[in-house]
């Protein structure tokens, strides 16, 4: 009798797991993976690089620094950018 029960809560917990997995592979993963790269690609901007913000604002590296990065939008107008809000690198 115990080991039909024990059987039973295995058979009722395996699809469980198997969503488990199933949702880890299709969603948990990928985003970590994207949000890796992403940070790569931050903290490997340097001076020069354009960049567009989540935003729209297209701008000009000025400085990287440790939690924020100086842009140039335009001649004499610098703003301080949260990291977090870089959307890409534009390739020129």
């Amino acid at each position: 009798m115990e080991q039909q029960a024990g059987a039973g809560i295995l058979g009722s917990l395996l699809p469980l797991v198997i969503i488990f997995v199933i949702f880890y592979f299709l969603i948990i993963r990928p985003q970590q993976q994207q949000a890796k790269k992403h940070k790569e690609m931050v903290n490997s901007l340097k001076k020069g690089d354009k960049i567009v913000t989540s935003g729209g604002i297209i701008a000009e590296v000025v400085k990287n620094e440790e939690d924020h990065i100086k842009a140039k939008i335009n001649e004499g107008t610098e703003v301080k950018i949260d990291k977090s809000y870089i959307a890409k690198k534009i390739e020129s």
